[in-house]
């Protein structure tokens, strides 16, 4: 009985040592996760509570988001929050989402010193963008401009008919669902969209007019839908300053009394993981040296999301010869 004593005794003794090697483990496992993420965000400039200036990145297509509506709250909101960089690389997107991205942009204004950096294009719907700041860097090399709307869509009735295939309908009035891609489009139905693109024409250009502050001759001279380099808006007022990111953020230093040296973090919307492929090969490349790879990498994760139609469109397009 004695053995059988020791040996369950034994037995508890081992259990014990290794549950708590087990909580040790654990506990040391957390500890180094956290440190090597501060030390990440330590590195990217990105320490929780530490007063920064915060980047807010549009790239890419524009369209209705809750989610960067919700960001732009947020920032807002944040104390830590000195300043604000609208860092855009966006051909444009919808009128629609162009026009939701404007209006939050402007609020966020009234909340926290803004200034927009045109990091590569800046045109049509990401020009809208780009007005809601009252001040605007861009490269010089930089697109800006391409001030117009349009609507598009496939004519497939002739394709259609080489296949053998007629597509029937039946309308309440002959201007429901127009145009329908089906069928050629009729001069009423032509006349009914151009009616609506024009419309749309005439809220950009008046936006253009009274955020850029231009005569009625110059926004005649860049509203021709045609994009100009940074180098070129300048004398035609669709940009204030020639630059990169650290001289938007030195105009709000100078004019908007932000603490200088302050370090410029970049602010996601909710959702979007920050242990994504890209986030993690940017933190690779970092490591390496490699520091503009992991900035293009950085850029890239937040391109990764599904984009929704919501309107006519506000989009520059290269012409394809």
């Amino acid at each position: 009985m004695s053995l059988d004593a020791e040996i369950i005794a034994d037995r508890q003794r081992l259990r014990r040592k290794l549950s708590f090697w087990r909580v040790t483990g654990f506990l040391a496992l957390i500890a180094g996760v956290l440190a090597l993420g501060f030390a990440a965000a330590d590195r990217f400039g990105v320490v929780p509570g530490r007063m920064h200036v915060a980047r807010i990145s549009i790239n890419g297509f524009i369209a209705g988001s809750q989610r960067v509506a919700d960001l732009m709250q947020r920032v807002g909101r944040d104390r830590s929050v000195a300043g604000v960089v609208i860092s855009i690389n966006s051909p444009g997107g919808t009128t629609t989402g162009s026009e939701e991205l404007f209006r939050n942009i402007r609020t966020l204004a009234q909340r926290k010193p803004l200034v927009a950096f045109v990091d590569g294009t800046a045109a049509s719907g990401g020009y809208i963008t780009a007005i809601a700041a009252d001040h605007i860097v861009a490269r010089e090399t930089s697109l800006v401009g391409s001030i117009g709307v349009l609507i598009q869509y496939p004519e497939l009735s002739q394709l259609l008919g080489n296949i053998g295939v007629k597509v029937e309908a039946v309308k309440s009035t002959p201007l429901k669902a127009e145009p329908s891609g089906f069928t050629p489009t009729s001069p009423e139905a032509r006349a009914a969209l151009q009616s609506v693109v024009n419309d749309t024409y005439d809220w950009f250009k008046r936006l253009v007019r009274e955020r850029r502050r231009m005569s009625d001759a110059e926004l005649a001279a860049v509203s021709t839908g045609q994009i100009f380099s940074g180098h070129q808006g300048m004398p035609l007022k669709l940009v204030d300053a020639l630059g990169t990111e650290r001289d938007a953020v030195s105009w709000l230093v100078r004019e908007k009394g932000v603490a200088p040296n302050l370090p410029v973090q970049e602010w996601r919307p909710r959702g979007e993981s920050s242990l994504s492929p890209f986030v993690w090969a940017a933190f690779g490349a970092d490591m390496l040296g490699f520091e503009q790879l992991a900035e293009n990498l950085r850029r890239a994760s937040l391109n990764v999301g599904a984009t929704q139609l919501d309107g006519l469109l506000a989009l520059w397009q290269p012409a394809e010869k």
